[in-house]
Order: structure tokens, then C-alpha cells, then sequence
């Protein structure tokens, strides 16, 4: 297994793991600014300033509420929903390369202290993927490059599976891992030379 990061200067969120069999193209769910300055923004939160208040407020109201059934579930309600919330973050996304069986899309759900608690995994057989191409959409007043596989199912009707559906890294990244796909899943394909740095 090696393990590289094609884009270390403008990307690093961006890691390709190359294995005998297949390749992993993972985008996690962080990135640097936009400015320059080399901050790192992080789209998975691990601890806040929430996390100290919510004892601190469970505490005060628990003395309160204790014969009161409803408040009592009013605060498990709330417990409930800040579990999921933190729990329930996208860590990270990768497409799987499998050369003569097909691609598979994954979503790795969890909280970032504790890994992965969640995976999301979609399949597409060699036989069924029809192409896999770099896409634009409209997000908000923004336009969006994303990846698209493009299934065709027996009976002949076409799907698109999007993939790092929930992160949407920039083109960059995207580039990176449309040219490689195309050049493991379609190699005999002629295509224009576009050539990546």
C-alpha cells in the first residue's frame, strides 16, 4: 500500500491510497483558506464551546425538572438531537477503483474523535458504468464542479451517482481523479491530451 497526496501545496485534503488492486481516491472534509494563508477549515467539528455548556446546563436544569416528565424529555430530546448532530458529520469521501469489476462510491459518517461510525457504500459493476465524467451544477448563487458515474441498468435506463456528493471539492481535485478513473476504468478509450501537474 502507498499512500500520496498529488496536490500538497493547494489540496492536502486530497489522498490517493494505491493498493495491488485497486486504488482509493479520498477526499477528506477539510481544506485550507482560500486567502493564502494557510488555515486549515474544517467541515467535521470534534469539540466546541457547546460541548462544555450542554453538562453545565443539563446540570442546572436536572434539579429542577426531576418530577417533571416532560421537561425531562424535553432534555433528552435535546441530548438526543446534539448526539446525532456530532455524530452524524461527513468525515470523508472516496471512489474506489477496482479495474476489471467497477467503481464504488463511499461516504464515511462519524465523529472525528471516534472514526467512521456510518459508511455508505454504492457500487457500479464495470458492465453497467457507461462513463465517469466532470459535471457543473448550480449551488446557491454558485456554480459547482462535481463528478458524475454514469449507470446503465439492464433494462436501459441511465442513473448518475454523484460522488463527494457531501464535500464538493474544488476542480482541482476533481481533475485529478476523473483522469485517473478514466485511465484505469477506460484505457482504451482515446482521449484529448490534457495533461495533470
Amino acid at each position: 500500500m502507498r499512500q500520496t497526496r498529488p496536490l500538497p501545496d493547494t489540496h492536502p485534503e486530497f489522498l490517493v491510497i494505491e493498493w495491488p488492486t485497486f486504488h482509493e481516491y479520498r477526499v477528506e472534509n477539510w481544506r485550507l483558506a482560500r486567502d493564502g494563508s494557510g488555515r486549515i477549515i474544517r467541515g467535521a467539528v470534534a469539540w466546541t464551546w457547546l460541548n462544555l455548556c450542554l453538562p453545565l446546563f443539563v446540570s442546572f436544569f436536572w434539579p429542577k425538572l426531576r418530577g417533571n416528565n416532560a421537561g425531562l424529555a424535553l432534555i433528552g430530546i435535546v441530548l438526543s438531537v446534539f448526539v446525532w448532530s456530532r455524530c452524524s458529520q461527513t468525515l470523508y469521501e472516496s471512489v474506489l477503483v477496482f479495474p476489471t469489476l467497477g467503481i464504488q462510491l463511499e461516504t464515511h459518517i462519524g465523529h472525528p474523535s471516534l472514526g467512521p461510525l456510518f459508511v455508505s457504500r454504492r457500487f457500479i459493476h464495470a458492465s453497467c458504468l457507461e462513463d465517469f465524467v466532470i459535471h457543473e451544477g448550480i449551488r446557491r448563487w454558485n456554480v459547482r464542479y462535481f463528478l458524475a458515474a454514469i449507470k446503465r441498468s439492464n433494462n436501459g435506463s441511465i442513473s448518475f451517482h454523484v460522488a463527494f456528493e457531501n464535500i464538493l471539492p474544488y476542480f482541482p481535485v476533481l481533475l485529478q481523479v476523473y483522469t485517473r478513473v478514466q485511465n484505469s476504468m477506460f484505457p482504451w478509450e482515446p482521449r484529448d491530451s490534457m495533461e495533470i501537474s
